[in-house]
C-alpha cells in the first residue's frame, strides 16, 4: 500500500519584492532585466554568425555525407547556445524554463545522420538566435535611451553648468541643453520642467523595457523549451517506465506471499498428513494420527483462505458484478466508515475497461487504507462520476492532512507518487490537496477506455 506521510515543515521563504509603479525604477528586478538586455547584445552578433554559419554550411555540404556528419554536429551545438540563454533568463529574468529531452542517437548511419542534421532542438534554438539579435539591438536602444533621457533630464541642474555657451539667434548666450530652436533649458522653472520630464521617462523606463524581456520570456518558452509533443513522450515514456515497475513489484509480492505463506502451509500440511499415515501404518495411536490430520485440515483451510486473498489482489471478484457493487464492497469492509456516492451514469453506457476499472478500484482501496492507517481518519466519502468520457473518483478524508507525493532517496517511485505514476499510465490525472490539520482530497480521472 501507499504511504501518506506528514509533510515536513516548509522553511519561510523571503517575500518577493513588491514593485509598484512608483519603486519599479529602483526595483533589482528591473535592473537585472536591463543586464539582460546588455548581455543578450553581447550575445546577439556571436550568436547571429554562429547561426548564419550552421545554416550556409549545411546548405553547402549537402552533397556531402562527411560534411552532413559535421554540419549534424554544428546543429546540435545550437543546443548549447539554448542553454546558456535559458540560464540567463532564469538568472535576469525569473523565468525557469525546462529543457528539452536530450538528444538521442539512432541505430544506423543513415538514421543516426538524419536525426542528427534534423535535430528539431538544435534547430529551433538557431530560430532563437536569428530572432534575438533584432530584439537584443531593439530593447537595448529603447531602454537605454528611456533611462539615459531620464537621467540626464533630473540632474540636468547639476552638470548643466559645466556645457559650453551657445549663442542663441538673439545673440544672447546660454548655457543648457538646447531643445528645439533658440529653447535653452537654464532658467529655474524649465530646470524643474526638465526634471519633471526626466521622471516621467524614468517612472515609463521598467514598463517599455518589460515589453522587450516579455519578448524574450515568450521567445525563450517557445523555442527554447520542450513541445507540447516531446513532453507528452517524456511523459508517456515516464509513466510506462512507472506501470512496468509496478507490474514487477505486484509479481514479486505475490511470488513471495505464495512462497512465503501458502507454500509452506502447504509443505506443513504434507507433512502432517505424512506423519498421520506413518502413524496409522505402524499401528500407532489413531488419536495422535487424527489430532495429525485435524492440524493438516486446519492448516489447508488457512492456506485457502491466503490463496483467496492473493487471488482478490489481482482481480477482486467483485470487479465482476461492475465497479460500482465492488466499490460499495470494498466500502462495507473498511476499517472506517465510508459513505460511497456513485452516480449511475457510470455504468449507464456499458463497463468501463477492465484496465481502467482495476486501476480506479485499486486507487480508492489504497486511499482508504491510508486514511484509516496514516491520516487517522474517522470516515471517507467517495464521489464517482462519468462526464465527458472520463471518470472522476474523489476520495476526501477528515484525518490530519499533510499528504504528499514523494520518492525515496533513489528515485523509485513510492508512497502516492507510485499510485499517481500507475494512473497517469492509461493517460489519467492525479490532484492532491492536503494541507496540515486535514481534510486531504484526492481528484483522480480515468479515461473510460484505454484505447484512442
Amino acid at each position: 500500500m501507499t504511504s501518506m506521510t506528514p509533510a515536513l515543515p516548509v522553511t519561510a521563504q523571503p517575500p518577493r519584492e513588491q514593485v509598484t509603479f512608483l519603486t519599479a525604477p529602483f526595483a533589482r528586478a528591473t535592473w537585472r532585466e536591463y543586464g539582460y538586455l546588455w548581455l543578450v547584445l553581447l550575445l546577439a552578433p556571436f550568436a547571429l554568425a554562429y547561426t548564419l554559419f550552421a545554416v550556409s554550411f549545411t546548405a553547402g555540404v549537402a552533397v556531402s555525407v562527411v560534411g552532413l556528419v559535421v554540419a549534424g554536429a554544428i546543429i546540435r551545438g545550437g543546443r548549447g547556445w539554448g542553454a546558456l540563454y535559458r540560464d540567463l533568463a532564469r538568472t535576469y529574468l525569473d523565468t525557469p524554463v525546462q529543457a528539452p529531452p536530450p538528444y538521442a542517437p539512432r541505430k544506423g548511419f543513415w538514421r543516426q545522420l538524419g536525426a542528427s542534421v534534423g535535430d528539431a532542438a538544435g534547430w529551433r534554438a538557431l530560430l532563437f538566435m536569428v530572432l534575438a539579435f533584432p530584439t537584443a539591438i531593439a530593447g537595448f536602444i529603447v531602454s537605454t535611451a528611456f533611462l539615459g533621457v531620464g537621467l540626464g533630464a533630473t540632474t540636468h541642474w547639476i552638470w548643466s553648468r559645466w556645457l559650453p555657451l551657445q549663442q542663441a539667434a538673439d545673440g544672447t548666450w546660454h548655457r543648457g541643453a538646447l531643445l528645439g530652436p533658440d529653447y535653452f533649458v537654464d532658467t529655474p522653472a524649465r530646470q524643474i520642467l526638465f526634471v519633471a520630464v526626466g521622471v516621467a521617462f524614468l517612472l515609463v523606463w521598467p514598463s517599455v523595457q518589460k515589453v522587450f524581456t516579455s519578448l524574450f520570456r515568450v521567445l525563450t518558452r517557445a523555442l527554447l523549451g520542450p513541445t507540447q509533443a516531446s513532453m507528452r513522450v517524456a511523459e508517456l515514456q515516464d509513466s510506462r517506465a512507472g506501470a512496468v515497475e509496478d507490474a514487477d513489484a505486484r509479481l514479486r509480492r505475490i511470488e513471495r506471499d505464495l512462497h512465503d505463506g501458502t507454500q509452506a502451509r502447504l509443505v506443513a500440511v504434507a507433512m502432517q498428513l505424512g506423519e498421520a499415515r506413518e502413524q496409522l501404518a505402524d499401528g500407532g495411536s489413531t488419536d495422535v494420527a487424527a489430532e495429525l490430520v485435524g492440524t493438516a485440515h486446519a492448516s489447508a483451510k488457512e492456506a485457502l483462505t491466503e490463496l483467496r486473498e492473493i487471488a482478490r489482489g489481482i482481480h477482486p471478484p467483485a470487479l465482476d458484478s461492475g465497479l460500482a457493487v465492488a466499490l460499495e464492497t470494498m466500502g462495507a469492509r473498511a476499517p472506517l466508515p465510508v459513505t460511497v456516492d456513485v452516480d449511475p451514469a457510470v455504468e449507464a453506457d456499458g463497463r468501463l475497461a477492465p484496465a481502467v476499472e482495476s486501476i480506479a478500484y485499486y486507487t480508492v482501496a489504497e486511499l482508504v487504507t491510508n486514511a484509516a492507517k496514516h491520516a487517522r481518519a474517522t470516515g471517507v466519502y467517495l464521489l464517482v462520476e462519468r462526464q465527458d468520457g472520463e471518470l472522476r473518483l474523489r476520495v476526501r478524508d477528515d484525518g490530519r492532512g499533510g499528504a504528499h507525493v514523494t520518492r525515496d532517496d533513489s528515485g523509485r517511485r513510492t508512497g502516492l507518487a507510485g499510485l499517481a505514476d500507475r494512473i497517469r499510465s492509461v493517460d489519467g490525472t492525479f490532484d492532491l490537496s492536503s494541507p496540515v490539520g486535514g481534510p486531504t482530497v484526492v481528484t483522480v480521472t480515468l479515461p473510460t477506455s484505454t484505447r484512442p
